[in-house]
């Protein structure tokens, strides 16, 4: 075992893996973290759960929640979530498109309608790799639709924790560690955090949130980058520690190196920067009741939306995971996306472990399980919460590192070759798949096209084709487009448009790299260390610039000699502000990373506030989260807080006026026998505490309304309020940790 690699575990403390050593760590402390905050457009994790009436669901649902608050756009998530069936409106909508779709194509193939040799042929190209793609998205889409949850998968779901066994152990108030049952027998899960140098208060944020998902399971650090800060924080939250002499493979030779240590049934493997839900192992593993499911995937959703190049990219990414994977469940062909997602570690084993030789060792892993006759799952549930890249360097290294895989699976693992052992369906679907990234190549061609005709007079179309005909079929296929793309997003995004129309170049490069077999060094899309120039990486694009805003000027002047405006001229112009807005965006990010270095040479560099700081407790054990949740409250007091305007009374109770209230039953609440258990009567303590400062606010809302509230009646909720906290059992230091 290499000497470089350790574990720390939450039960054994800090420990060396390479001569099997331990040292006893004291017993872990539980520590507040702040969950309320809720802002204007983001959510806030932990997800509260819905009271219910059993038993059962009061243990599995009611216990407290170990979370880190994740700030998420809601409209995105919502929208993320998807649906049983697709609307009237969305099939309307998508045969519409797919109409449009059909009558472009045969305007564009009608032979009468052929202009000059050159330009036709690349109108031609281009637009047949975006016609067959968009038929093949829409036909995906059209076939999506059903919940894969079926009547085993609630049955397991229901049953999933063994509660005699949470109970005997004690387990009430710690989710984190309850027992999970598939088909009858306890199942061990490991869950991976794949981190390479990310920022270390992202790391902490996914660390926190790992550790509290609930059912019992072992968090594992998968550090490629050898840090020792690294190794610190994932013993002070709880989690094992994983680092290797080399990184061979990348992050598949990370997972792959884990997998070698930890033996659990199952594996979930999260990116550093990507926040798990405290309901991802219940809403995935009761899957795994199905023999025949290899691994269960959930979407990525984006929370940084917040710069062009991020809501640019999260927005590009809405209608797949919304609409194309679940359609591919249909066919057996939803793939791994490289987080967000849990396997089962038998699949895994009989195909050799995770794919190490691609870029996309998701995808490619996905098919080696499907040729192997394994069962995928994806549901449209936002289960994880992560960023999309803020820059342009970020942006460029990821779509290269993606298309180089999908390029990758096009020549070297042809899905449509006679040797793979794939359904015609899955056939197609990764065909899609491979091909997919052509689409971003068309733009190059398209842009050429106006040049030909203004510099050389080559016409793509005949000239008996008029300005308004060519326009009838154009807009039946690109209008349709966007008017399906509005449905999905809520509105027109055009930073969508303009990255797609300006990524050729880094579907070119990585094309010719899987063609001449040039090896990229393998890249993470959120490492942090010093930020790059934006026009590092977008050479060609601000070359194309230039050339076609000099076209536009010949073009202008030109239209103005002849008094006649061509399409030419207007779709150049187009074009050129197109990469006039990216230009735009990218001198914007190059002064912002500018004024940043320049600040931080004066070492007063600006530091992000996170949306909703956690509190983490410093000391030599490794800690637990735990959120304050409120508890059921009985008829009596909520009429006691109802009084005193604090509360609203559930539905079907008596409203009355404080007058009225049954004193006696609140004197006996208030003369109630103290807890022999000192957690309950800290429990008590904390919640009168809490009540007493939601009176002081409401009375002072109501003083400034002119409204005061029966002081009595208050007075009497301040005492029998138990709203739930929970209280740190020792005083320990304390430090900020930025999400």
């Amino acid at each position: 075992m290499s000497r470089t690699m350790r574990a720390v575990s939450p039960a054994q403390g800090p420990a060396d893996v390479s001569d099997g050593t331990a040292v006893p760590a004291p017993a872990t402390t539980d520590r507040p973290v702040d969950a309320t905050h809720v802002d204007e457009g983001h959510l806030a994790a932990p997800v509260v759960e819905r009271e219910a009436g059993t038993r059962r669901r009061d243990l599995r649902r009611d216990a407290p929640v170990r979370a880190t608050p994740v700030k998420a756009p809601v409209r995105l998530a919502a929208r993320a979530e998807g649906s049983r069936t697709h609307s009237p409106v969305m099939v309307l909508l998508v045969l519409v498109a797919t109409l449009g779709i059909l009558f472009y194509a045969q305007f564009l193939l009608n032979p009468a309608n052929r202009g000059d040799i050159l330009p036709y042929a690349m109108i031609i190209v281009a637009e047949a790799i975006l016609v067959v793609q968009a038929l093949f998205a829409m036909w995906t889409i059209l076939s999506g639709g059903q919940d894969p949850r079926d009547f085993d998968f609630h049955a397991t779901q229901d049953s999933l924790f063994d509660l005699p066994e949470v109970e005997r152990r004690g387990l009430h108030d710690q989710p984190h560690l309850w027992p999970m049952v598939v088909a009858g027998r306890e199942v061990v899960v490991d869950v991976f955090i794949t981190v390479y140098g990310e920022e270390l208060s992202k790391i902490a944020t996914t660390v926190e949130a790992a550790v509290a998902v609930r059912g019992a399971h072992r968090t594992w650090v998968l550090d490629d980058g050898r840090s020792d800060e690294v190794r610190e924080l994932a013993g002070r939250l709880g989690a094992r520690y994983i680092r290797r002499l080399s990184s061979n493979g990348a992050k598949a030779g990370n997972v792959n190196h884990a997998l070698s240590i930890a033996k659990g049934d199952y594996f979930a493997i999260f990116d550093a920067d990507f926040v798990p839900s405290p309901d991802f192992l219940v809403e995935t593993v009761p899957f795994f009741v199905d023999e025949k499911v290899a691994f269960v995937q959930t979407p990525q959703t984006y929370g940084n939306l917040t710069s062009l190049v991020s809501r640019g990219a999260g927005y590009m990414q809405t209608v797949f995971y919304r609409f194309i994977q679940p359609g591919r469940n249909r066919f057996n062909a939803a793939f791994c996306v490289g987080t967000n997602v849990i396997f089962r570690r038998a699949a895994i084993d009989e195909v050799g472990g995770i794919d190490t030789d691609s870029k996309s060792e998701d995808v490619w892993t996905s098919l080696h399980l499907h040729e192997a006759g394994w069962k995928s799952i994806y549901i449209p549930m936002t289960l994880a919460v992560g960023d999309a890249p803020e820059t342009i360097e970020a942006y460029s290294k990821q779509q290269l590192r993606w298309a180089t895989g999908g390029f990758e699976i096009l020549i070297r693992h042809n899905p449509l070759s006679p040797r793979r052992s794939l359904t015609m369906d899955q056939r197609l679907q990764y065909f899609v798949t491979a091909t997919n990234y052509l689409t971003g190549i068309a733009p190059l061609l398209l842009l050429m096209v106006p040049p030909m005709e203004i510099f050389f007079d080559l016409r793509p179309m005949n000239l008996s084709i008029s300005v308004g005909q060519w326009f009838l079929f154009y807009a039946g296929f690109y209008l349709m487009q966007i008017v399906l793309a509005f449905y999905t997003l809520g509105s027109f995004r055009w930073e969508v448009l303009m990255l797609a129309s300006v990524s050729f170049p880094i579907y070119v490069k990585a094309l010719w790299n899987v063609m001449s077999g040039k090896d990229e060094a393998w890249s993470v899309t959120g490492r942090a260390g010093k930020v790059s120039s934006p026009f590092n990486f977008i050479i060609p694009q601000v070359l194309f610039w230039v050339f076609l805003s000099l076209t536009s000027v010949v073009a202008i002047v030109r239209d103005v000699d002849n008094g006649v405006l061509t399409l030419a001229t207007v779709w150049n112009l187009l074009n050129t502000v197109i990469l006039s807005a990216f230009m735009v965006a990218a001198t914007r990010e190059a002064r912002s990373i500018k004024r940043f270095a320049r600040l931080a040479k004066r070492g007063v560099a600006p530091v992000a506030v996170p949306a909703a700081p956690s509190t983490v407790q410093v000391g030599p054990a490794p800690t637990r989260t735990l959120v304050s949740r409120p508890a059921p409250r009985t008829p009596a007091e909520l009429l006691a807080l109802e009084a005193a305007g604090l509360a609203t009374p559930p539905r079907g109770t008596p409203l009355v006026g404080a007058a009225e209230l049954d004193h006696a039953a609140l004197a006996h609440l208030a003369d109630m026998t103290p807890s022999d258990d000192p957690r309950q009567q800290a429990r008590d303590d904390a919640r009168r505490a809490l009540l007493g400062a939601e009176r002081a606010r409401a009375t002072g809302r109501r003083a400034a309304r002119g409204a005061v509230p029966d002081a009595a009646a208050a007075r009497e909720a301040t005492d029998h309020d138990l709203t739930t906290t929970t209280a740190a059992p020792a005083a320990t230091t304390k430090e900020k940790v930025s999400s």
